[in-house]
């Protein structure tokens, strides 16, 4: 049997239906919304694994190039491994999720939400969320849900729930919300310097659509909803647990207050060692030292947030307010294009820039449309950042912590317009210890300041925390400012704010507990604006302007308008001249509709000489400059001298010395440079040029006939022959004008 709920967003409908596809799977939604179409299928595993400590769930959303009538660019026909955005959008999924399954469940969980259709209008990542949150509240698996997501964009002044594409590309805020219908668990998003106010109304509109989102997702579970399957109870209990708490709890709580993170844990690993070994034989069985490990666990969460809540103190000492010690350092790699080191209390970030042109841009082949980004951000977090042995690689926490450090810097780099590079941060994690990603923005900052990037205005980003003592309204709470890995790890939120002094750029917030109040949000965000001036008063000590020019290791670009009827003369037949000049000076050339050429070199002097190369194939000759030409030619009465690419013109032998010459050769050599004024076009477009050298330093002629001299005929010699328009006889044709 079918069963459909339906919802209105704008002038669409939401669409959600259950019944018809994946039946076999625990639970199955179709999702509509337009023109796009989600798939989302739920399963488990058949036996439950007792003693879990996790939730082993896998979100695999991905997209179809079919759902656009596309199929794979390169060798390979069908999709393949996860792209980029498909992990970002999974994780969208997943964080909202995880919390709200019982680890007592015991059984894998698999989310596979499938985009089949895309309008190219509505993105169907929105629709994604609200389809695997159905599909898995409808299924037999215990959930806490349901959860439901919207994005919100303000475009022209207004907050606009499910924006279209094109409306996103004009938005100035861009978030998605998620929660369940008591309250926001998840927001992440970018901005371009929007207020504090703006983005706490838009999380408030958003958490009302996803409120009735939640409702609607009720009412399907009521028409096709399975009956939910048992937990796990863990019948065991830890012997002797009262007596090991009593003993170890005093221990634990002088650990847990050591300053330095390593320290820390070493001295909290002491102490459960001490009583792992003074309880050895009772430990050995499995499902005991599991208890053991969760006793240790709770008493850490109960002493970190004892000491905050009730003496105001941290496990580093710091007040709720108080932000580590920072130090930034640029340049400090010789060859790089721009370099910074980022430091704050334990963590820090290398961060280098590297500059490119059009050729190294990303290209992006996605269900949505074919796209290009001139700025990439990657995030590298290798184990020894937190002194640990592992493999390197990308996974998804690379993926999503890179990408929330680019949207906090895109809006501020400058537009390919006005910076003709393309640009790659990497964020290499040195070390460890709380925000990482927020670390990379401040890092990014600074390292592309050093490479001379025109950045609009510098960004910083800080990590604050929050600690409850329960959901009920009037409970007490402390907001933490630069949150340390363990208030992350045992606190209530991770709640991420990047921008400049003037406003937000990038936003990241995860609730583990049931939701937060407006009260809560509102003094988190001023909280952050505070600390988030002081991160950037530190860094701007360091660099708060871009270097006057950037490495002469990175390629040089040059950028000239031409008129659009010269487009044709600069690109030849079949491209032969763009080719050639390409292959003659070691560049790449790029000539857009509009008339814009822009020259790729590897150095200056390369990208230099091609684009004068192109002011000869498209500019006009110009009487009064001085061109730096080629002698081809010399014949008796003068050279001819190429002064741009296919242009030439003759220095007369009266031009070429103040003083009377025997011969041209005697001056001129054929493939000799020399600089050449043109003096005159004549009225058959024929080049007059004089030598450089027969000028006075003030540019003003030194052989000025005189006045009782004629005019030499033709320009100076006789009439054109058919071959290059000059006579060739070898005569010198015409009167001389006399010397001074």
């Amino acid at each position: 049997m079918v069963n459909r709920v339906t919802y209105q967003i704008g002038d669409e409908e939401l669409i959600l239906e259950t019944g018809k596809i994946a039946k076999q799977a625990n639970g199955a939604v179709f999702a509509q919304y337009a023109g796009s179409v989600v798939i989302a299928t739920v399963c488990s595993s058949s036996e439950p694994v007792e003693g879990l400590d996790y939730v082993p769930l896998t979100v695999d959303y991905n997209e179809k190039y079919y759902a656009a009538g596309k199929i794979p660019g390169g060798f390979i026909k069908r999709e393949s491994r996860p792209k980029d955005k498909e992990i970002l959008v999974s994780r969208l999924i997943d964080r909202p999720m995880r919390p709200l399954f019982d680890k007592r469940f015991g059984r894998e969980i698999q989310l596979v939400p499938t985009a089949v259709s895309t309008d190219m209008v509505n993105p169907p990542d929105i629709l994604a969320i609200i389809a695997a949150s159905a599909a898995v509240h409808i299924s037999d698996i215990p959930f806490g849900g349901p959860v439901a997501g919207v994005r919100v964009c303000s475009v022209g002044g207004g907050l606009v729930i499910n924006p279209t594409y094109e409306q996103i590309e004009k938005s100035d805020l861009e978030i998605v919300v998620a929660g369940t219908k008591d309250g926001i668990t998840m927001v992440e998003g970018g901005a371009r310097e929007v207020s504090e106010e703006l983005m706490l109304a838009a999380i408030e509109k958003g958490a009302a659509v996803v409120s009735d989102l939640c409702v609607l997702q009720e009412e399907l579970r009521g028409l096709a909803g399975k009956e939910k399957l048992p937990l796990t109870e863990m019948k065991a209990e830890l012997e002797n647990g009262a007596e090991i708490r009593g003993a170890a709890y005093p221990r634990l709580e002088e650990a847990c207050f050591v300053k330095a993170k390593l320290a820390r844990h070493d001295a909290v690993h002491a102490v459960k060692n001490e009583f792992k070994e003074k309880y050895a034989t009772q430990l050995e069985d499995e499902t005991q030292q599991k208890l053991f490990d969760a006793l240790f666990e709770d008493m850490q969460y109960e002493i970190l947030r004892a000491g905050i809540l009730d003496k105001g103190k941290r496990v580093d000492g710091r007040g709720t307010e108080d932000i580590r010690d920072i130090a930034c350092e640029v340049g400090l790699l010789p060859r790089t294009h721009g370099s910074a080191l980022f430091t704050r209390g334990e963590t820090q970030a290398l961060a280098v820039t590297t500059l490119g042109t059009v050729f190294d841009e990303q290209v992006f082949d996605d269900i949505e449309g074919d796209k290009r980004e001139n700025f990439m951000l990657h995030y590298n977090f290798p184990p020894y950042s937190v002194g640990e042995v592992g493999r390197l690689g990308t996974g998804r926490r690379e993926i999503g912590h890179g990408n929330l450090a680019r949207r906090s810097l895109e809006a501020m780099v400058p537009s390919k317009a006005e910076f003709p590079y393309t640009i790659r941060v990497v964020s290499e994690i040195m070390e460890s210890n709380g925000s990482s990603s927020m670390a990379s923005v401040c890092g990014g900052t600074l390292s592309m300041l050093n490479a001379g990037v025109p950045m609009k205005k510098p960004v910083a980003g800080i990590a604050m925390g929050l600690i409850t003592e329960s959901n009920d309204p009037g409970a007490r709470y402390a907001i933490l400012s630069d949150i340390l890995g363990d208030e992350d790890h045992l606190g209530d939120m991770d709640f991420k704010v990047a921008g400049t002094e003037d406003g937000i750029t990038g936003f990241q917030m995860d609730i583990k507990i049931a939701g937060v109040s407006t009260e809560i949000l509102k003094n988190a965000l001023a909280q952050a604006k505070r600390g988030r001036l002081h991160i950037l008063g530190i860094m701007n000590q360091t660099a708060n302007k871009p270097a006057e020019k950037i490495s002469d290791y990175a390629p040089k670009i040059v950028t000239m308008k031409i008129d659009v009827d010269k487009i044709g003369a600069l690109i030849g037949p079949g491209g032969k001249n763009v080719k050639a000049l390409c292959e003659q000076y070691s560049v790449k050339i790029d000539t857009a509709d509009d008339g814009t050429v822009t020259i790729f070199g590897k150095n200056a002097a390369d990208a230099t000489n091609a684009q004068k190369a192109v002011h000869g194939i498209v500019d006009d000759p110009e009487t009064g400059i001085v061109y730096q030409g080629v002698v081809r030619r010399i014949m008796d009465f003068g050279a001819f001298v190429e002064i741009l690419p296919g242009k030439e013109g003759l220095v007369h032998i009266s031009k070429l010395s103040r003083e009377r010459i025997a011969s041209v050769g005697d001056i001129l050599q054929e493939g000799q440079e020399i600089p050449v004024k043109l003096m005159e076009i004549d009225k058959m477009g024929r080049l007059n040029l004089s030598y450089i050298d027969a000028i006075d330093p003030n540019g003003v002629q030194a052989y000025e006939p005189r006045h009782d001299s004629r005019p030499p005929r033709n320009g100076g010699y006789d009439r054109p022959s058919r071959r290059d328009g000059h006579n060739d006889r070898g005569g010198r044709g015409g009167d001389r004008p006399r010397y001074r």
